[in-house]
């Protein structure tokens, strides 16, 4: 005899297509503005899940980042739809629903993660996950679903990009068998313009962009690249970009003298600009950069570097530019341009770039938190953007977008080579082993 239970709970037809995707995939990461109904959705994800598992003993869990958090948000909503279940039984103390088919929903709390070993899980939700602790899911979760090959949604609004729940973002983009579902405010209408704008008038633009346009990057104030990388983001262009052997490999390096010395590695594939490697460190002289080059093997184009690369150094009299000769790597020098236009420049040429997700993360991290400081005083951000440590891969991207508007037939010859000695500019691709150079500063 089969029964009919009604539970009262009339998903959007957001919500609903989310229930279907959600049944597709084993993992899923969710995305969503405030108020877009998450957590009623999650709870009735599970309790339909636990009515309908086959296994003995389903067990099921809700999780956030404190237990008091879970007891607040979401027990009211498991109370009210899990009560329309004949027989369902409800613990206050622990936090649980048992159903009569044997099965349990528990609300959890991340704040202990050890207090959770030993459970089974055949689902769960992880709510907020940007504000758990990374170690809950592949420490207690990941284990507690591998018996019973049990699923896991991650749910939440966006906290910046220095946390689990965007890596966890950035695989559910790639991996198969995950899911990465995104909703913004703008998109679904769950919220009317009036709503909308009502907020827009009492928040930052930065505050509504995280928490209504699921922004990545909004929670870093004065963000000079933000909205061009939250675009490639959306666009699809931060994925996997693979590098091509038949395309040379253009470098451009932000020197540092103390600090940081920075490196990116591009390939120009028509009018698009694949970003497809980053190097970065610190207290490293220019013999530790040339190996880095000549270890990652590519096929090289030309190699640029800043104005400040024709300093000489007081101790040999040679430029660095000179020393980076010597050493089998010929610079062409960027034009020197005023911080704001190669800040425009950078802006621009964002629009053309692809990044490799893996392999440029270090480089793609610091390009969304490059910032300009507040100034209290006059509620106005600074000019001059913060030096820190996303300066040098900011730099470099800013030495990349002011390096390809100039022609490279106009490039200087360094002085120091005299007449009649090896010239790579004007050589054919023949291999001078001597001096451990090929044409266009190929390493070989």
């Amino acid at each position: 005899m089969t029964t009919s239970i009604e539970i009262p709970y009339s998903p959007r037809p957001l919500q609903a297509e989310l229930h279907a995707a959600l049944d597709d995939h084993r993992f899923a990461v969710v995305v969503t503005h405030r108020r877009f109904g998450k957590t009623v959705c999650a709870i009735n994800h599970l309790l339909r899940a636990a009515v309908l598992c086959e296994l003995p003993n389903p067990r099921f869990a809700y999780l956030s980042p404190t237990y008091r958090q879970s007891k607040a948000v979401a027990f009211d909503y498991l109370k009210t739809f899990a009560g329309a279940i004949p027989g369902a039984r409800f613990h206050e103390t622990e936090l649980r629903c048992d159903l009569p088919n044997g099965a349990r929903i528990s609300l959890l709390g991340a704040e202990n993660p050890a207090s959770l070993r030993g459970i089974y899980l055949d689902g769960c939700v992880i709510d907020e996950v940007a504000d758990c602790p990374e170690s809950v899911f592949a420490e207690v979760i990941r284990p507690s679903l591998a018996d019973r090959k049990g699923w896991c949604v991650f749910i939440g609004t966006p906290r910046g990009t220095g946390n689990y729940f965007y890596e966890l973002w950035e695989t559910a983009q790639t991996k198969d068998g995950w899911l990465a579902a995104m909703y913004k405010a703008s998109d679904t209408q769950v919220l009317d313009e009036e709503e909308l704008d009502a907020a827009r008038a009492t928040m930052s633009e930065d505050q509504y962009a995280q928490e209504f346009e699921t922004s990545w990057t909004a929670n870093v104030p004065g963000a000079v690249y933000g909205k061009e990388m939250t675009t490639a983001l959306d666009d699809g262009r931060i994925t996997k970009v693979p590098y091509d052997p038949a395309v040379p490999v253009d470098t451009f390096w932000d020197l540092g003298i103390g600090d940081a010395t920075a490196i990116i590695f591009t390939q120009t594939v028509g009018r698009a600009i694949h970003v497809i490697d980053c190097y970065e460190a610190s207290n490293e002289g220019l013999p530790h950069f040339c190996r880095i080059m000549q270890d990652r093997d590519y096929l090289y184009g030309d190699h640029y570097a800043p104005h400040d690369i024709e300093v000489r150094e007081l101790g040999s009299g040679k430029s660095r530019r000179e020393i980076a000769w010597d050493l089998g790597l010929n610079f062409r020098v960027v034009p020197k341009l005023p911080l704001e236009d190669g800040i425009h420049a950078a802006q621009l040429l964002l629009r053309r770039c692809w990044w490799d997700q893996d392999a440029c993360k270090p480089a793609i991290e610091a390009m969304r938190h490059y910032h300009r400081a507040w100034n209290e005083r006059t509620r106005t951000f600074r000019l001059s953007p913060v030096h820190d440590w996303s300066s040098h891969f900011a730099d470099a991207f800013r030495y990349l977008a002011t390096g390809l508007r100039e022609s490279r037939s106009h490039q200087e010859v360094p002085q120091a080579f005299a007449e009649g000695s090896y010239n790579p500019l004007s050589a054919n691709t023949t291999t001078h082993a001597d001096r451990g150079v090929a044409h266009h500063g190929v390493f070989v």
